[in-house]
């Protein structure tokens, strides 16, 4: 398999338990939710990025980052750009697409599971040259 394994980024922000955030919640670098988002959680797509999504924090929206890990509840579509982890207590209801994932017995997902490759790791496709003079 194609996946690297890169340094994660430092986790800088915390949404902690009892919090509840509602709008779009943007970040660079980590994130960890420990409380409640109703809106999308998106990082920046320029950077690499690591999502937690503990065991007692609910999402109610969008997720889209890097490195996404999930132990928690996700109402909405999940984004994955590399490495999907979808911890036991996972409860996810949406569409998902990832690079690379790990997934552990007693999560669920209630959705398409769909795998999409980083196309920007990939060789370009070269012709062979013609030998026509």
């Amino acid at each position: 398999m194609g996946f690297r394994f890169k340094k994660q980024p430092p986790i800088r922000s915390l949404i902690g338990e009892g919090t509840a955030i509602h709008g779009e919640l943007r970040f660079s670098d980590g994130l960890r939710i420990d409380g409640e988002i109703h809106g999308d959680v998106v990082a920046n797509a320029d950077r690499a990025s690591l999502l937690v999504i503990s065991e007692n924090a609910r999402v109610h929206g969008k997720v889209m980052a890097g490195h996404v890990i999930i132990n928690g509840q996700v109402a909405g579509p999940v984004h994955s750009t590399e490495l999907l982890e979808i911890q036991p207590k996972a409860r996810i209801v949406g569409d998902v697409r990832y690079e690379a994932l790990e997934m552990h017995q007693g999560a669920t997902i209630d959705g398409e599971l769909r795998h999409q490759s980083n196309e920007a790791d990939k060789p370009a496709l070269k012709l062979a040259a013609s030998n026509e003079a």
